[in-house]
């Protein structure tokens, strides 16, 4: 049965894009990583690395995409069977429907964090609270001393497998056009609000302003630290949504000749707005408003954000009193969770495609399927933080990194740069300034390498930590599900096969 779905709109497909690289990150983990890497410093890498790795890899991908569209495929195992050449390159694309499963099963616990937070926010439930007491609930929350931290899950899931049920344009698509203009308008409320804070006003301490300026000074003696540097360029995999193969299959239901050269910059630039003006303007200046530079320092150490946007904010914005508490906080989190669910929902969308394409499912039946897989996947994670931890790191961080030093390598030297720049430039709205040709050939790889030279001592780390049962838990799943994708992609193979020789 072929897959004949398509975006309904350009503003529809952009919108998608833009919510699959728009999540939780650009609110909570680019604020807490500007705030320990030198606050302003850590633009000046940011930006380098979203013009030399995020940008060239984001034309890639949605090179890749679009390609793979043009012969039916819409996930990565058979995109890189069609441009590599060789029988190995489909077994790497392999990582592009491993890393999503594996996201997606953390990735969804999260987002029923920030269902949960919105509800008590409107019922008022931090309203007389201490710092130290919203803190403990958080605690007592993700240590499962309760029930509701399951049944918010379960609605999650649900919600999403729903959604995916519905399809591209149904679906996928409509939750895009809702969720993303009310993600930015609650963003720009927030904004304003954080940023016009005075001192003196409702408790604050210092002017919100002093957040943003704390951003926007760089001290230029962290530029040189090689970590600042890291960090920078894991937020732009982060935040991008790069070397997971949720890019590929969106761009794959472009027409053969609809442009993906400013599709692509849109959606990238859509989301560093999103991240660097709204995410940083947001969080930081409330709570330096409140707390002070060296305290928020403190709260922000890890660099996930979690310390300030589900254990300090909630405290902050009750200090604004009952109505203007809850409405802060519902806007807040539900904005939280429309980044959660818009990139969620295109984790799925691979997995789906995938079935689809090499085994003839209807949308239906491949959309409760990944629901039930994110279900089983996600139980370890929700009964375990060290499983939770295991899932990050092996899948969010580290196979990002590795399938996008492939896709790179595949794309430019085993399909060929010139096929490569002319599937860039083909249909383009734009013109595509020519120096990323060179860039995708021969800086990016480099910067790539490096990046993963420079993670082998953390690698190592956690490889050799002790093993617990969880950590056991967890990694036997991750490999149980790469086998068997892989064994999967090996069955659609040799089915292909037989169907050629009747």
């Amino acid at each position: 049965m072929a897959n004949k779905e398509c975006w309904g709109t350009r503003v529809g497909l952009i919108l998608a894009m833009a919510g699959n690289a728009v999540g939780l990150g650009n609110f909570l983990r680019f604020p807490a990583q500007a705030v320990q890497n030198g606050g302003g410093a850590f633009i000046i890498p940011y930006l380098t690395c979203f013009l030399l790795m995020g940008l060239p890899l984001l034309f890639v991908e949605w090179g890749i995409g679009r390609h793979g569209g043009k012969f039916g495929h819409h996930s990565t195992p058979f995109m890189f069977d069609a441009m590599g050449k060789k029988t190995f390159w489909k077994y790497i694309g392999v990582l592009g429907i491993f890393t999503n499963l594996g996201i997606a099963a953390y990735y969804c616990y999260l987002e029923s964090w920030t269902l949960s937070w919105a509800w008590h926010s409107v019922v008022g439930d931090f309203m007389g609270k201490s710092q130290a007491d919203v803190s403990a609930f958080f605690n007592s929350y993700i240590g499962l001393e309760m029930s509701e931290p399951v049944i918010f899950w379960l609605i999650c899931l649900v919600l999403n497998t729903w959604i995916l049920s519905r399809g591209l344009k149904g679906g996928v698509e409509l939750a895009a056009k809702i969720g993303m203009p009310l993600l930015l308008i609650f963003g720009v409320v927030l904004a304003v609000r954080g940023i016009t804070l005075g001192a003196g006003s409702n408790g604050a301490v210092y002017d919100g302003l002093l957040g943003l300026n704390f951003l926007w000074e760089p001290k230029f003696d962290s530029i040189l630290d090689p970590v600042v540097w890291r960090n920078a360029a894991g937020q732009i995999f982060f935040t991008l949504s790069l070397g997971m193969g949720s890019i590929h299959c969106y761009a794959s239901y472009l027409k053969a000749k609809d442009d993906i050269a400013l599709n692509a910059m849109s959606a990238g630039w859509m989301n560093e707005f999103v991240e660097v003006v709204l995410g940083s303007a947001v969080i930081i200046p409330i709570a330096i408003g409140y707390l002070g530079i060296d305290k928020v320092v403190e709260l922000t150490k890890g660099g996930s954000g979690f310390g300030i946007g589900f254990m300090t904010l909630p405290y902050l914005f009750a200090q604004w009193g009952p109505f203007f508490s809850a409405a802060s906080g519902f806007m807040w989190f539900t904005l939280l969770f429309f980044a959660g669910i818009t990139s969620s929902l295109a984790m799925g969308t691979p997995c789906m495609g995938f079935m689809e394409d090499n085994f003839g499912w209807g949308r239906r039946k491949a959309a409760w399927t990944f629901g039930l897989a994110i279900l089983l996947l996600g139980i370890p994670i929700v009964l375990s933080q060290e499983a939770f931890n295991e899932f990050d790191y092996w899948v969010g961080t580290l196979a990002l990194v590795v399938f996008a030093i492939a896709e790179i390598i595949m794309f430019a030297w085993a399909f060929g740069m010139e096929k490569g720049w002319a599937e860039i430039t083909e249909g383009a709205d734009i013109k595509v300034p020519a120096v990323f040709k060179y860039v995708i050939k021969y800086v990016t790889p480099v910067f790539l390498l490096v990046v993963f030279i420079g993670s082998i001592p953390e690698i190592w780390s956690n490889l050799t930590k002790p093993i617990t049962s969880y950590v056991l838990i967890a990694r036997l799943m991750l490999l149980a599900v790469f086998a068997g994708v892989a064994l999967l992609v090996y069955f659609a193979k040799a089915k292909e096969k037989r169907e050629e020789k009747i």
